[in-house]
């Protein structure tokens, strides 16, 4: 048995990892790299021929999981591409919204700033190869093992993080002895609004996983719902202003409304006009209505108690463009929550086009922000930005609270390694995460005993 990690090493996105039994080929996610050097295209560049690659296993639907898997397809892998039902329905709507700011791109970019012809914005994939991967998924449940071949027995295993996520749990049987492997894929927190807590990986030989907190912890004092509390009641009521929330459709969007809706239900808060400007946030809810078995406990019994948890008064999905720019017209205190969350595109451009000098505009990221991103330059205090060709300066306020982080914070991470049995335990491969997370990570393995290796991109580890 053979692992090679082919992207999300030391650093965050990009995750892609390929797993041999003997000649067997599995690619465990296929998700787009933000952090090449490059244009987009360089995604093209697999270090392997697509079409060699036996089957796909997508661990959940984030697309720096998942975005690169229309070009695999496109270059000519012909398997199939396993995952749990509702990944497989938020991934369709990801990456189908993928190609249309790919489309964007290649419109907008046709001239670069001085005017010249720019060869370099073309799509990196179109709906058509979005459908042709589309019929590629076949869905497993969770916690139910299913049969690859007769060697090798995949189970998923529910990690929170976002609807459908799973850990990925390989039994393998190679020249007669057994060996087991798992892929955290992204490990969410407990307590989190709308989802349920992880479940513990069960004990495996090798481990896989994600170290994005690692070294850092989430704020425990303050609660989701205190925190936005305070934020809103000085953003919206105190200053009458309005708050920007850039948030991802899929996942953010969905926790968020469901505790802006027991904060005004509850009457913490006087009523304020919130927006949510996205269809594809209108889209990914109902996903989540559709597998509403799979929300949390908490979400459940508020459904059952209050009706839908991503309803309530005063909340309006925006959905056309047309609509969306009259919401720079409700002059009115106000919550804005659009995409993309890193402020790389999307409708929330237009709102800070117009916010970002308001002095009564206050603009809270809930979500980590790539290096290089827009939402990255505000918030390292960058005083002037670059958004829809302008140069603007930066007069409205800029927070950010972890309170909505999806992901295990580092004791999270440390936990899940706990669990499982030392003494059986062989190594644990730290990917998907910046160097000094993943260094503050395996210091803390090392000191509990365990054998740690942070992978170099492309190199090949021998699993015995």
């Amino acid at each position: 048995m053979k692992l090679t990690i082919h992207g999300a090493a030391r650093q965050v996105t990009g995750s892609m990892h390929l797993l041999e039994v003997g000649r067997y080929k599995i690619l465990i996610d296929c998700g787009l790299d933000y952090e090449r050097d490059r244009s987009v295209q360089a995604n093209e560049d697999f270090p392997f021929n697509p079409a060699e690659i036996d089957v796909v296993v997508l661990t959940h639907a984030h697309i720096d999981h998942s975005g690169n898997l229309p070009t695999l397809v496109r270059l000519g892998f012909n398997g199939q591409i396993l995952c749990t039902p509702p990944t497989a329905d938020l991934t369709e709507l990801l990456l189908l919204d993928s190609v249309s700011i790919f489309m964007h791109k290649a419109q907008k970019g046709r001239k670069n700033r001085k005017g010249k012809f720019n060869t370099g914005a073309q799509p990196l994939y179109l709906q058509k190869h979005v459908m042709d991967t589309v019929e590629r998924f076949i869905t497993v449940n969770f916690n139910k093992p299913f049969r690859i071949n007769g060697d090798i027995q995949l189970t998923f295993v529910p990690v929170g993080h976002l609807l459908g996520a799973a850990a990925a749990i390989f039994n393998v049987t190679e020249d007669g002895v057994e060996k087991s492997i798992a892929f955290t894929g992204d490990i969410g927190r407990k307590n989190y609004p709308v989802l349920d807590d992880p479940m513990q990986i069960p004990d495996v030989d090798y481990l896989v996983t994600e170290t994005t907190y690692g070294g850092r912890y989430h704020t425990k004092e303050k609660s989701v719902e205190q925190a936005l509390v305070e934020t809103i009641e000085k953003a919206c009521i105190k200053e009458q202003g309005r708050l920007i929330i850039p948030a991802f459709s899929i996942g953010r969007t969905q926790s968020l409304v469901y505790s802006l809706n027991k904060i005004f239900t509850s009457g913490l808060l006087p009523p304020v006009k919130v927006f949510v400007d996205s269809p594809l946030a209108l889209r990914s809810t109902e996903v989540f209505r559709k597998f509403h078995y799979l929300v949390n406990r908490e979400a459940q019994d508020f459904y059952n108690r209050l009706g839908d948890e991503f309803e309530f008064d005063n909340l309006e999905y925006v959905e056309s463009l047309k609509d969306s720019r009259q919401v720079s017209n409700y002059f009115e205190p106000c919550i804005i929550i659009s995409s993309a969350g890193m402020l790389d595109g999307g409708r929330v451009q237009d709102h800070l086009f117009h916010n970002i000098q308001n002095y009564y505009c206050t603009i809270l990221f809930i979500g980590y922000c790539a290096k290089g991103t827009l939402g990255h330059r505000l918030l390292r205090g960058d005083p002037i930005v670059h958004i829809k060709d302008r140069d603007l300066a930066v007069y409205a306020t800029i927070k950010q609270t972890d309170v909505l982080s999806a992901h295990g914070d580092h004791d999270d991470l440390m936990q899940t390694v706990k669990h499982l049995d030392k003494a059986k335990l062989k190594n644990v491969f730290l990917v998907h995460g910046e160097v000094q997370s993943m260094d503050a990570f395996a210091t803390a393995l090392e000191e509990e005993g365990y054998q740690v290796t942070i992978p170099q991109k492309g190199i090949s580890y021998e699993l015995n």
